[in-house]
């Protein structure tokens, strides 16, 4: 079952970590459902009563195991969450899970669609509750304790997952309805669901004999605790590393905030009065922007294109490797050439061959424009009168610098406009007009952190359609990057719709001093991208949770995300969310001229360093046999292959390729797969010649944002667009033509 998306749906930016840490085989659960509670037994005694104790804490109950939180709009209760409260509730609710699946095995009437596939969808709801909690909390503010639960939890998930999947009564049924579906009068959402589960039964092995289903039960469990080390370690590399600066004179160059946020870094690790650079983006990527120290740039850049490449306990190459060559020999038992063919199957790209052809059609072009770049930032070198050659580190200093002298643009110059509430606002305003969505900020709700906010959303008619929360900044047990999850999926239980809880979780920018979170304009379009995959999951209007919301293709999730980011640039957006942090002043339409004219600016080399990863990731996943490779071989041999320059590194290398450990193995492509589709899609309201041109968002919304797979992805397209998509809007927009 492909429980990435069935559990905990994690989007990420192109320019975003992956790790995702489920393993959990059950159908999403949040609907009418009965749910033994705990008995409270109360022990008669004839003796006199102590008094409590004052110091001792009374044990409180789990709150996970209720028939539904005692909260508004049923928001996990997090105040009452415990560390200790996860262990008993995971056990309980894998317990409760097989139970339920014995009841539908079990069942003696005929196997039918309600009773089989609908029960099937609606199982495991206290394991889905925990779950969910316990994933996204240890994704976005871990502890050590939540880190060994993990490393406990783990085999047990995986191996309850797989008894699942090889519970032969259960796939029986399951195969009758499907063998006889043409004779049932099922809707275009219940072929789908019944078409999806008996896919992700035969795909997990359920065809297979007992000896090949052991073998791949001995595999799932090895590759679900090498991903975890593999995630473990490149946290743990990541929080290790610092870069401490004890002289003024070697922040030259860096802007106030930066330096404010390095002091307030050093400040937190106990390095007070120095300056103290990370991994994490809003540190690391402005200091390659801005400081002219080279030698200092080397020393971050390098730290950070090494992480897990130590040859130490953290290291990581003998893991990705023994991953790929497992994925080989799973694929393999289940009939496929490789690992990428298994996984494109149920694609919109189908195998790996059409992801190659359409790879290689961007790859020169990006290829041949990136040179052009290299060698318009090496002509600024020479002018400065330095001899070195443009390396991997100089890149982001001397292209700012480039920039600067094309368009008289640089990001300190845009950051005072985009303080983070306001850009908030202005991805809501875009939502607003395009759907008629209303947010409205509740401070009284449940959260688990004190930075997080939550709102209600509201539809056109003032009806709740989901709960929105947003967890903004960078801490010490967050991981890197920019997702979208949610702690409740949507679905239609009893004729009711249940609604979502969403949440994106981000890294950015800071509030430094007496100044608020100003952010880069990548960070812009960032929250931009998380919000597309927000509404994905907002907007979700299906009856099943099989289908429901970003419940898709991998190549198909990544449209609503990215075409959100083409109404971050967009003129009349601008004007509504970029204004001056301390005037008020709306930004000059110069400033927005410049933006729009430096568009396609270093857009060569972004293109091919993420050309280079989805690349690195095919190739990984191509092996046909089950080898362990020499890492560092592989990629020198990668490299060679496809003449990228030794200035551009990819985006990612393979010991901290965290997306290829998660649900973007073999799917790395699916970003610009998805380009394709955002760029053609947004051209729709380009030939209206108005952005909120509301024929077509209603289009948009209907055929794309509330279907999920509850039919043909490529049909919705088709019913939204008309025609197959161009790829002319997207080398366009890059650059690239």
């Amino acid at each position: 079952m492909n429980i990435l998306k069935r559990l905990l749906f994690v989007p990420v930016n192109q320019k975003s970590f992956l790790f995702l840490f489920v393993f959990a085989f059950f159908a999403v659960s949040n609907g009418c459902r009965k749910t033994e509670e705990g008995d409270t037994v109360v022990k008669k005694t004839e003796k006199k009563t102590e008094k409590p104790d004052p110091k001792k804490t009374p044990a409180q109950p789990n709150p996970f195991l209720v028939a539904k939180y005692d909260t508004t709009y049923e928001i996990p209760a997090f105040e009452k969450i415990k560390t200790e409260h996860y262990l008993p509730a995971f056990k309980k609710g894998m317990e409760e899970h097989i139970g339920e699946i014995d009841k539908i095995v079990n069942n003696k009437d005929a196997p039918d669609f309600d009773n089989t596939i609908t029960a099937l969808d609606l199982s495991g709801k206290l394991l889905a509750r925990v779950s969910r909690v316990f994933f996204n909390i240890a994704s976005a503010d871990t502890n050590d304790e939540l880190e060994k639960i993990k490393k406990e939890i783990t085999p047990l998930l995986s191996q309850h997952e797989d008894k699942i999947k090889f519970n032969k009564g259960l796939f029986k049924r399951i195969k009758t309805i499907y063998d006889n579906r043409d004779k049932l009068e099922l809707s275009q959402e219940q072929q789908q669901v019944l078409k999806k589960f008996y896919q992700e039964f035969v795909r997990g092995g359920a065809l297979l004999n007992s000896e090949e289903q052991k073998q791949i039960e001995k595999i799932n469990k090895k590759l679900s605790m090498l991903k975890l080390k593999y995630r473990s370690n490149l946290l743990k590399e990541v929080k290790k590393f610092e870069m401490v600066i004890d002289k003024k004179d070697d922040l030259a160059g860096l802007p106030e905030g930066v330096i404010n946020a390095a002091a307030d870094t050093a400040k937190a690790r106990g390095h007070e009065g120095k300056w103290v650079f990370t991994l994490d983006k809003p540190s690391w990527i402005p200091f390659l922007q801005y400081s002219p120290r080279r030698e200092l740039r080397k020393k971050l850049y390098l730290g950070y294109i090494n992480k897990g490449n130590h040859d130490n306990k953290l290291d990581n190459k003998k893991i990705i490797s023994e991953v790929a060559a497992l994925r080989v020999e799973k694929a393999k038992l289940l009939g496929f050439d490789n690992w990428a063919a298994y996984i494109l199957d149920v694609n919109m790209a189908k195998n790996p061959k059409n992801v190659m052809k359409f790879l290689n059609k961007l790859w020169k072009p990006s290829l041949r424009v990136a040179k052009k770049e290299a060698k318009a930032l090496q002509k600024i070198i020479k002018k400065e009168g330095k001899k070195f050659k443009l390396q991997s580190w100089d890149w982001w200093y001397y292209a700012e610098k480039l920039r600067k002298q094309k368009y008289n643009l640089d990001d300190e110059q845009l950051r005072p406009y985009f303080k983070l509430k306001n850009v908030r606002e202005g991805a809501f305003y875009a939502a607003k007009k395009l759907y008629g969505l209303e947010f409205v900020e509740r401070t009284d709700l449940p959260k688990y952190h004190k930075d997080v906010k939550t709102f209600e959303v509201k539809d056109k008619d003032g009806k709740l359609i989901g709960i929105y929360l947003v967890d903004y900044f960078p801490r010490p047990g967050k991981r890197g990057g920019a997702w979208m999850s949610a702690y409740r999926q949507q679905a239609k239980v009893g004729g009711e719709r249940i609604v979502p809880i969403i949440v994106n979780v981000c890294n950015f920018s800071k509030p430094t001093g007496d100044k608020p979170a100003l952010l880069s304009f990548d960070e812009v379009t960032t929250l931009f991208h998380e919000f597309g995959h927000a509404l994905h999951g907002l907007l979700s209007n299906c009856t099943y949770y099989k289908v429901s919301g970003t419940n898709v293709p991998r190549d198909f999730v990544e449209l609503p995300s990215q075409i959100m980011e083409h109404w971050a640039l967009e003129p009349e957006v601008l004007k509504v969310y970029a204004k001056h942090y301390k005037t008020g002043e709306v930004i000059p339409q110069k400033l927005v001229d410049k933006i729009i004219k430096s568009k396609t600016f270093n857009q060569g080399f972004k293109t091919t360093e993420y050309l280079a990863a989805a690349f690195l990731d095919m190739k990984y996943h191509t092996l046909k046999k089950s080898i362990k490779v020499d890492v560092p071989d592989f990629e020198k041999k990668f490299i060679k292959e496809y003449g990228l320059i030794s200035s551009i590194v990819s985006r990612y290398r393979s010991t901290y390729f965290a997306h290829v450990m998660g649900g973007y193995s073999a799917g790395y492509y699916s970003y610009i797969w998805s380009a394709l589709l955002d760029n053609d899609a947004f051209t729709a309201f380009k030939e209206k010649k108005d952005i909120f041109h509301q024929e077509t968002a209603n289009k948009f919304r209907k055929n794309i944002l509330e279907k999920g797979s509850s039919r043909e992805v490529k049909k919705s397209y088709l019913e939204f667009r008309g025609a197959e998509p161009e790829i002319e809007p997207l080398l366009k927009n890059r650059g690239l033509k």
